[in-house]
């Protein structure tokens, strides 16, 4: 059997576009190191609108940013507390170590909001491994990610080794993670290397070993079995996935760790004003919720 389950994405409306969580979920913990996966868009904001995401902050994990290419390619300006400032576009990758604590921002720039902002794309949270989850925090944008094309597929390793070809993208813990765009006919193989994998349907239509795949559905694979991807009209697909993860790891609103406690002393430290401000964005931040939206 080629599929283990299948999970539906929690859909948040945010007024102008939706945003789907589809990990971590009561189905769906973790795939890999992947403990967050979120897609949002396809959609063009209204003239002079944008995504406006303000300061907050994270431990225990690193963000992964993914935008997508084609008519809704936009651009997200990355702002963090370590001075980092890049402005993400498709074909880069912005990966975010959080480590004992970083905080930032995500906003549309400027001459985007001039036509209205276009929003498609990935956020995903890796979880740190035992023993790296207080690293000092870092940032980095690859943009010479390998491409690999063929049999009617142009697939880009976004982290990871796949297809014999490896990402320069920082890995914290074995990490498989690409963007498989498939034309009419394309077929691909899908290696079972990982420990855990996943796909997730993102545009168009595709078969996993003949079965169908749900638009923006996380179907997770089962473990140690090759399988073969496949479109007969076209597709866009997310693979995902790589070494599974021994010890729980705990989630509240935007920080992850292995300890609870540590949580508890992140959220007193936001309350409190002691993680380090963003420059460039200081004036604004996002206060602790209540209850967030993200809790496992």
């Amino acid at each position: 059997m080629s599929i283990l389950q299948t999970v539906t994405p929690v859909t948040h409306d945010l007024g102008q576009f939706e945003v789907r969580r589809a990990v971590p979920s009561p189905a769906c913990r973790m795939v890999g190191p992947f403990i967050f996966v979120d897609q949002f868009g396809p959609a063009r904001l209204d003239i002079d609108g944008g995504m406006d995401v303000r300061p907050h902050p994270h431990i225990g994990l690193a963000t992964v940013t993914w935008l997508f290419d084609g008519e809704f390619a936009g651009a997200i300006e990355h702002r963090d507390s370590l001075g980092s400032f890049s402005t993400i576009r498709p074909g880069q990758v912005n990966l975010m170590t959080a480590g004992k604590g970083i905080v930032h921002s995500e906003r549309s720039p400027v001459s985007e909001r001039v036509a209205g902002a276009k929003l498609y794309g990935m956020q995903t949270w890796l979880a740190l491994p035992d023993g790296q989850e207080e690293i000092e925090p870092a940032f980095e944008c690859r943009d010479q990610l390998p491409v690999i094309e063929g049999n009617g597929v142009a697939a880009r390793i976004i982290m990871g080794t796949l297809w014999g070809q490896t990402a320069p993208t920082t890995q914290h813990a074995a990490t498989i993670y690409a963007d498989v765009v498939l034309r009419a006919g394309g077929v691909v193989p899908i290696d079972a290397e990982a420990d855990e994998r996943a796909v997730m349907l993102v545009g168009g239509a595709a078969s996993i070993d003949g079965t169908p795949l749900g638009l923006y559905e996380l179907t997770v694979l089962a473990p140690g079995a090759a399988m073969t991807l496949t479109s007969e009209t076209g597709g866009r697909v997310m693979l995902l996935g790589g070494e599974a993860f021994a010890t729980r790891r705990h989630v509240w609103w935007n920080f992850a760790h292995s300890s609870r406690e540590r949580i508890e002393q992140a959220k007193h430290d936001w309350l409190n004003h002691r993680f380090p401000i963003v420059p460039g964005d200081e004036e604004e931040r996002i206060p602790l919720p209540d209850t967030p939206n993200t809790i496992a």
